[in-house]
C-alpha cells in the first residue's frame, strides 16, 4: 500500500474475472476511486479479454493472467476482487492463505461444507461478500431510522418485490464487446464439473430441475434480498413457503423461460418476511422495492438497476406528526457498488469489519437449502445432500 490523496492509503488491487460485472461496474469504479485503489493485476480465462482490459487500464503484460492461481502466486497487490463465476471458496482460500484481503462476488459458495472450511482459514475475517445493496447510503439511512423506532425487534414485516427484466435488456446501454470466443473448452468443462460436484453435495446427485433452478436463483440473485432482510431484521429464521412458477402461457413450453420465485417465513424477532422475485424479461426497467413495516410507520427502499452507476435509490419514510400522516423522501447519488468499494478500502487499510463476511455467506446457503427442502417436500421431489437436513 502507498500514500494517496488527503492521507488515504492507496491499495494495490487485482481483479479476477473480467466479465460483465467487472466491465460495467468494478473497473470503472476502481478508476474513479484512483485516490484509494491502484489496479495492478487482472486475470480471466479469455486471453484476449485479459490482454484488452490490461492494455486499457495500463497493467504490465506480466500481470495479465489467464489463471487465477498464477496471479495469486505472482502477487504485486494487496487485495483481490473475485468476480469469477461459480463458487469462490477455492480462490478465496488461496488468497487468504497468501495474506490478501478479499472482496468476493456472490455466491461465496454452494455448500455448507466448503464455507465452514473457509471459516477455519487464518485471516477469514479479511473477506467481504459483495452484497452491495447493504452499503447503499439509502439502505444505511433506513437502518438508522429503523434503529430509532426499536431496530429488529420493532419489525412487524419485511416485504420485498423484485421486477427483473432480462440481463440483455438491462445491459444494452453498456455496449459491451462480444466475447472473443477464445476460452479453452476444457477450462469451461472443468468449471462446470466443479460446480456440478458442489451442487451435488448440496442437493444430491441429479437434483430435480425445479430444485436446482430455485437454488441457483436464490444464491445468484435472491441472496441480495436476503442480505437486506438480514441488515434490517436479522437472518430469516426459516423458510415455510416456496413457490416457483413459469410466466402465464409458458407452463407447457418445450423450453421454459426463467421462472419466478416466492419465499416467505419467520424473522428471528417474531415478524415475517416475504420475497417475490419476478422474472419479467420484457419489463421496461429493473425495480426492487423493500418495505419494512413497524408499529408506527413504514420505511421503503426502491432500487433501480444495479448496472446504472449513480442512479439514485429512493428511501421513503412514512410516519405521523400531530395526528396526520407524514412522508419524507431521501435520495442520493452515491451508489451501493461505490460505497461497497469504500468499505472494502476500510477493511484493507483499517481492518473495519464488513457487513457480510464468511458467516453471512454461510447463512445464505442455509436459507437456500431450506428453500430447496421446502420445495422438494411440497411437490414430493427427490432431495438428498446437505439440503435434505436443512
Amino acid at each position: 500500500m502507498s500514500g494517496g490523496n488527503e492521507g488515504q492509503e492507496r491499495v494495490r488491487v487485482a481483479v479476477a474475472g473480467l466479465g460483465v460485472i467487472a466491465q460495467t461496474i468494478h473497473l470503472p469504479l476502481l478508476e474513479r476511486l484512483s485516490d484509494r485503489f491502484s489496479l495492478t493485476a487482472v486475470a480471466d480465462l479469455s486471453p484476449a479479454l485479459a490482454a484488452r482490459v490490461g492494455a486499457r487500464y495500463g497493467i504490465a503484460p506480466e500481470h495479465r493472467h489467464t489463471d487465477v492461481p498464477a496471479m495469486l502466486e505472482r502477487g504485486g497487490f494487496d487485495a483481490v476482487l473475485l468476480l469469477t463465476s461459480g463458487s469462490h471458496v477455492r480462490y478465496a482460500t488461496a488468497a487468504l492463505r497468501r495474506g490478501y484481503r478479499v472482496l468476493s462476488e456472490k455466491p461465496l459458495g454452494f455448500t455448507r461444507e466448503e464455507i465452514t472450511a473457509l471459516s477455519d482459514v487464518p485471516g477469514a475475517e479479511r473477506l467481504m461478500v459483495g452484497y452491495m445493496k447493504q452499503y447503499d447510503p439509502a439502505a444505511q439511512r433506513m437502518l438508522r431510522l429503523l434503529q430509532k423506532v426499536g431496530g429488529p425487534q420493532a419489525v412487524h414485516a419485511v416485504d420485498v418485490t423484485v421486477l427483473h427484466p432480462s440481463s440483455a435488456s438491462q445491459l444494452a446501454f453498456a455496449r459491451l464487446p462480444r466475447p472473443a470466443g477464445d476460452v479453452p473448452p476444457e477450462a469451461v468443462a472443468a468449471l462446470r464439473a466443479e460446480e456440478d460436484k458442489l451442487v451435488g453435495t448440496a442437493l444430491g446427485e441429479e437434483p430435480a430441475a425445479p430444485v436446482r433452478t430455485l437454488y441457483d436463483i436464490t444464491l445468484g440473485s435472491i441472496c441480495h434480498e436476503l442480505s437486506l432482510i438480514r441488515l434490517f431484521a436479522g437472518t430469516p429464521a426459516d423458510v415455510d413457503h416456496v413457490a416457483v412458477w413459469a410466466p402465464p402461457g409458458h407452463a407447457e413450453a418445450a423450453e421454459r423461460p426463467q421462472p419466478s420465485v416466492e419465499l416467505s417465513g419467520p424473522l428471528p424477532q417474531g415478524g415475517r418476511y416475504a420475497i417475490r422475485w419476478l422474472y419479467l424479461p420484457d419489463y421496461p426497467a429493473y425495480r426492487e422495492t423493500v418495505a419494512v413495516h413497524h408499529a408506527t410507520g413504514s420505511l421503503e427502499l426502491v432500487f433501480p438497476s444495479p448496472y446504472l452507476l449513480n442512479a439514485p435509490t429512493l428511501l421513503t419514510e412514512v410516519g405521523s406528526a400531530e395526528g396526520v400522516e407524514r412522508r419524507a423522501e431521501h435520495r442520493g447519488t452515491l451508489g451501493g457498488f461505490e460505497a461497497e468499494l469504500l468499505a472494502f478500502h476500510a477493511l484493507v487499510t483499517r481492518g473495519t469489519p464488513p457487513l457480510s463476511g464468511v458467516a453471512e455467506g454461510l447463512a445464505d446457503v442455509v436459507t437456500a437449502q431450506r428453500a430447496a427442502h421446502r420445495l422438494a417436500t411440497r411437490y414430493g421431489l427427490n432431495l438428498t445432500g446437505e439440503a435434505a437436513h436443512a
